[in-house]
């Protein structure tokens, strides 16, 4: 079966768009609401959790990923029957791996107190908490989660992203009633684990009704389920180093500068997530139209969508990097109320919009290269990036004036990712798949939209940082429409090309359609 690219990422670009912006406002509505009713040392804990469960959720090693990726050959072919056999092993998989999580996570309680330094708020239980947060994170692998992929390899991401629309208006309403009724950690907590289950459910559900006949049936062929076990082993490796990565910062802040640094830190790390959610919407439909091109059309039609995809994510990527530099330091003091606890120094929001410039710029390439099943070839990248990403954190936290800390970590993530793991992906990618003359058309591409986006960023912030005017919000809003124009202005400047193929795209889609 030849899925229809063009309609599918329309399908899906428009869904995820609607699910990243309310991904953006309620998260937002809910921090905002942590920070002001109960406190940053809350919002810390909170952030503290996330992080030790995302380091448990390493149990799944990969399964899911290396399922969702060998479901694109058998959709492509129309084989229903193994598709069967592979939902048969992911639930079992899934199932072991729930109960394994809720096992581990119970042996790391004793060790918790550990992880923080200084004080926790007196009325909180720890554990109980923990307990909490774990169960919600175990739960989540059960439930019929695993039926996720079938609407995955059929490039229906829309109706993964419509329920997630659905279960987020009904959660965040929920939880933050329960803060402004209750001003209680625990209730809060408590809620949040009935929407996982509800999420599940209607996976379930929807799945069922779109593909009746696929059902967990039937027993993979060994030949088959040795080759998922050793995509497994590689992508638990890339998982390992992604973890070391984003995870693993919170437990060392926790550790060294205690649960307020968590929660500054959080404050402008949130920035970049919402951010990056708006722009994940451009591409996160991709892998499993990708995934079916890569086994119905030839390598040089690969490639020039590639390329064309990519070149789109860049220009969306520009632009909101420009807009948040403008923008980003005012916005946090407005949200903090000016609070100069939870402030940093002008050189935390540079390095964070350039955090958020070079993980973004790699999306387009992950997203490929993980439909063109490459994870045995750089195996060993994610974990020497992120060992030199931990080290270099230690380094940094230790040796480095206070103000400056939380900027060493930031700048540790930098480091691993430009001088490790673009470099060494990047190279996988053009050896494996394409060629070295292909290659060097992207590298070309990158450089000239790193010079653009150092002169757009620039002019951008300088036409932002001319509006002075007292009172925050006032200010905060002059400055974004001042960013927005000159912004938009320079990407119409920049892109003409781009935006008029784009449109003569849109306009050939709609004529054929």
């Amino acid at each position: 079966m030849k899925l229809d690219f063009t309609k599918d990422i329309k399908r899906n670009v428009t869904a995820s768009a609607i699910n990243s912006f309310l991904k953006l406002f309620f998260p937002f509505l809910n921090r905002s609401l942590f920070l002001w009713l109960l406190g940053p040392k809350y919002l810390g804990l909170n952030g503290l959790f996330v992080s030790i469960l995302g380091v448990l959720s390493l149990a799944e090693l990969g399964f899911g990923s290396a399922i969702h990726a060998s479901l694109y050959k058998t959709v492509a072919d129309d084989n229903n029957t193994l598709m069967c056999a592979y939902l048969q092993f992911y639930r079992k998989i899934y199932r072991y791996v729930g109960t394994f999580i809720f096992i581990i996570g119970l042996c790391l309680m004793p060790f918790l107190r550990k992880l923080i330094h200084g004080t926790i708020p007196p009325d909180l239980n720890l554990y109980i908490l923990y307990l909490i947060h774990l169960t919600n994170t175990a739960f989540s692998y059960f439930f019929f989660a695993y039926r996720g992929c079938i609407l995955g390899a059929h490039n229906r991401k829309d109706v993964l992203s419509n329920i997630n629309t659905l279960v987020t208006i009904i959660q965040y309403v929920s939880v933050c009633l329960v803060l402004l009724l209750t001003r209680n950690y625990y209730y809060y907590v408590l809620t949040t684990v009935t929407f996982t289950v509800l999420g599940n459910l209607l996976i379930f559900k929807e799945s069922r009704r779109l593909f009746p006949n696929i059902e967990p049936n039937g027993k993979l062929p060994d030949e088959i389920r040795n080759q998922v076990l050793m995509k497994v082993r590689s992508i638990f490796l890339h998982k390992i180093g992604g973890v070391i990565s984003h995870q693993a910062d919170n437990i060392v802040i926790s550790a060294f500068l205690g649960l307020i640094s968590i929660a500054i830190y959080g404050n402008y790390y949130y920035v970049v997530t919402s951010v990056c959610g708006l722009v994940s919407s451009a591409y996160a439909s991709m892998p499993g139209g990708f995934g079916n091109k890569i086994h119905t059309e030839s390598k040089e039609e690969n490639f020039a969508l590639f390329m064309r995809m990519s070149r789109f994510t860049q220009v969306l990527i520009l632009w909101c990097a420009s807009m948040m530099i403008a923008l980003y330091q005012p916005f946090i003091s407005f949200w903090t109320k000016g609070n100069p606890m939870l402030l940093r120094h002008s050189l935390t929001p540079l390095l964070m919009v350039l955090y958020f410039y070079i993980h973004q710029s790699r999306q387009i390439l992950l997203t490929f290269k993980s439909a063109a099943l490459l994870w045995d070839q750089d195996k060993w990248k994610p974990i020497i990036a992120g060992a030199v990403n931990l080290s270099l954190n230690f380094t940094m936290i230790i040796n480095l004036p206070d103000e400056y800390k939380l900027d060493g970590v930031i700048l540790s993530t930098i480091v691993s990712f430009a001088l490790i793991q673009i470099p060494w992906e990047t190279h996988v990618v053009f050896t494996c798949f394409f060629n070295h003359t292909q290659e060097l058309q992207y590298w070309k591409q990158h450089a000239s939209f790193a010079v653009l986006a150092v002169m757009q960023c620039f002019l951008t912030w300088s036409a932002a940082n001319m509006v002075t005017m007292e009172r925050a919000l006032q200010r905060l809003i002059v400055k974004g429409i001042a960013a927005a124009i000159v912004s938009s202005l320079l990407t119409l400047f920049f892109f003409q090309s781009d935006i008029k193929e784009f449109l003569a795209r849109r306009k050939e889609a709609s004529t054929s359609a």
